[in-house]
């Protein structure tokens, strides 16, 4: 694997960047700015994070950004859900970008178990 654009969960990620973008378009205009804004921030975080990780020198800093990717999948889902409830969004939006941001959510902590497994001593395995 030459590049973080070869993996399926940055190509995942991608996917969700344009699906909360499309989703956001629909708020409110009184909350476009303001939650529709850091929906979209924490969605390019994602696999902003992912790229960034995967470039850097050291696994240990790898696994850094794929917590912090982590973090900003909790992010996205507990504002997707605010939107949810206050009823800014469509069920069927914010849960196909429930739906997106929990399987990359799933993808990120399996990446994080094999990560781990490559900084760990030899006798902690």
């Amino acid at each position: 694997m030459n590049s973080y654009r070869d993996l399926l969960v940055w190509q995942r990620a991608m996917d969700l960047v344009d699906l909360v973008y499309r989703v956001s378009g629909a708020l409110p205009r009184e909350h476009a700015y303001g939650l529709g804004k850091q929906l979209q921030k924490s969605a390019v975080s994602i696999p902003s994070n992912i790229a960034e990780g995967h470039a850097r020198d050291s696994t240990r800093e790898y696994l850094r950004f794929i917590s912090i990717a982590l973090g900003s999948v909790a992010e996205l889902e507990t504002q997707l859900l605010i939107c949810q409830r206050q009823g800014f969004l469509s069920d069927t939006g914010v849960t196909s970008a429930i739906q997106l941001a929990a399987e990359i959510g799933k993808m990120l902590r399996v990446l994080q178990q094999r990560l781990r497994t490559k900084v760990a001593p030899p006798n902690a395995r």
